[in-house]
């Protein structure tokens, strides 16, 4: 399984249960995206309205395609759509750095 790492910034409502968080993270070209969705789908962690925000958080992801040569960092073109995410824009696909991809 592959996750895109991320923050959870803030509670966003207790309903529906068992309540919505938003998460955000900044692309390899410093765009910031966010995300709303109930909370077991970015964290293991159980969240709370008071739960000390910002926390780390993940997205999971498929990886499309992925790219490093010497003139640029390492990217990797991701995927949101496995659990049905997409941005609050209305995005699924993203170029993130390398280093934001992680495996289970």
């Amino acid at each position: 399984m592959v996750f895109l790492r991320c923050e959870a910034v803030r509670w966003v409502d207790d309903e529906p249960q068992p309540g919505l968080v938003e998460v955000r993270f900044t692309d390899a070209h410093h765009q910031r995206w966010a995300f709303i969705d109930k909370w077991p789908v970015f964290s293991s962690e159980d969240l709370h309205p008071d739960s000390g925000y910002p926390l780390e958080a993940e997205i999971l992801c498929d990886i499309l395609a992925s790219s490093n040569s010497s003139d640029t960092a390492d990217t990797v073109k991701i995927s949101v759509a496995p659990w049905g995410l997409e941005s609050l824009d209305g995005r699924i696909e993203f170029e993130v750095r390398a280093d934001q991809v992680t495996t289970r």
